[in-house]
Formats: structure tokens, sequence, C-alpha cells
């Protein structure tokens, strides 16, 4: 049997003025259509500033990746190549007997 573990949320925290934040946008969605057992979540710092605080975010975008409520990773900045490497690292497939 094989057991498949998904990384759960990708919380990508932007904001509106946020020019790489644009840019990162469509690649994004390919992503969210490519991977659907991943939920992507948008967190707009200016409208959410007490999230962005908590979060302690301090550069847009910043990527927070979640598995079960704990953060497993961050990436800060639009770098698709990290983004990509990062959701694939903790998505693992399992065998079990």
């Amino acid at each position: 049997m094989i057991i498949i573990t998904s990384l759960q949320m990708v919380v990508d925290f932007t904001a509106s003025w946020c020019g790489p934040c644009r840019f990162i946008t469509p690649f994004l969605a390919e992503l969210a259509k490519k991977l659907p057992d991943v939920m992507f979540v948008k967190v707009d710092v200016e409208e959410l500033k007490s999230v962005a605080t908590d979060w302690e975010i301090e550069a847009m975008p910043t990527f927070v990746f979640l598995k079960e409520g704990k953060v497993l990773d961050k990436v800060i900045g639009a770098k698709k190549d990290e983004l990509q490497t990062t959701i694939a690292k903790h998505m693992a497939t399992v065998s079990a007997a």
C-alpha cells in the first residue's frame, strides 16, 4: 500500500503594491492547479496587519509552508525555483506494508 502525505498549506503573504508579488501570482495559480492536495492561501499584509505581525513577516512576498498546523519552512521573495523545490521537499510518499 502507498500512503501519500502532503504538504497541506502554502500561505502567501502579499501586498497590492508589491511588484514581485504580482509577478509570482500567475505561477502560484499554476501550482495550485497542478497540486490540488495543497491549499494555497493569500494574506494581504495591508488588510491583515496583525496577522503579518503575528507571523513576523518583514518582506513580501513571504511564503510559509504548513503541515498539521506546524511551520515547516519559509521562502522570502518571488523565487519560482525555490518555491517548487520547497514544496517538493515537503511532499513525501511513504510505502507501508
